[in-house]
């Protein structure tokens, strides 16, 4: 499968099957995504992939921190407040994956279940938080960014879905204490992953893409 067919089938998935991913297979993606590039070759990411009782673990701290109030305090500058075109193409992504669940836009309660979602993992056998050292700052997130994305292009070739996930960034300490990472050590974002749902309607959610006259200029 060539990666120009592998981008234009990948879409986020938000259902899986219990089916775990087998230790061979794993191994054999990690290894490959080695490979990413990254500014100067420091290759930044420390990749935490959770599967199991620490999934589970993690999924109860992520519920009772929402439970209780908790207000997210990420470890990276997550304020930016989309504008313009960027927060039509916010709603839009929102009202895809709603629409393809049959949840009403006035419908708060229901869309806020959705959300809660995000840190169950969308029931997915495994999970991944993408780490870095927190001086490295942007450069560093350009690097992880990158690598998540040579990472989600090699799992489809393996017939692995993945959802990408901001949210998964925005409560670090239940998973700073869980997988005793370090203080310096920064969670940006995760990512769940596995086999996809295929009988599941939220995986018939599908985004629109900008045409390329709005989105590159070529200079010559």
């Amino acid at each position: 499968m060539s990666i120009e067919s592998i981008l234009k089938a990948r879409h986020s998935v938000r259902a899986f099957l219990d089916k775990p991913v087998p230790t061979q297979t794993l191994n054999s993606i990690f290894e490959s995504a080695q490979l990413s590039p990254s500014n100067c070759n420091v290759q930044p990411w420390q990749t935490c992939i959770v599967s199991g009782q620490t999934k589970d673990i993690l999924k109860a701290k992520f519920i009772e921190s929402l439970m209780s109030g908790t207000a997210p305090n990420p470890d990276f500058n997550w304020a930016a407040q989309y504008s313009g075109i960027h927060r039509e193409r916010q709603f839009g992504s929102a009202n895809a994956l709603y629409s393809s669940v049959g949840i009403a836009r006035e419908d708060k309660k229901a869309r806020q279940m959705a959300m809660v979602r995000n840190w169950q993992f969308f029931d997915a056998p495994h999970a991944i938080f993408f780490t870095m050292d927190k001086y490295l700052d942007i450069m560093g997130a350009v690097d992880l960014g990158i690598y998540a994305q040579t990472l989600s292009l090699i799992m489809a070739e393996h017939g692995i879905s993945n959802c990408m996930q901001g949210a998964l960034g925005q409560f670090p300490d239940p998973v700073r204490e869980t997988l005793n990472l370090p203080d310096e050590r920064g969670i940006l974002f995760g990512m769940s992953f596995g086999y996809a749902d295929e009988s599941a309607a939220v995986n018939n959610t599908r985004t629109d893409r900008e045409a390329l006259d709005n989105a590159v200029t070529f200079f010559n």
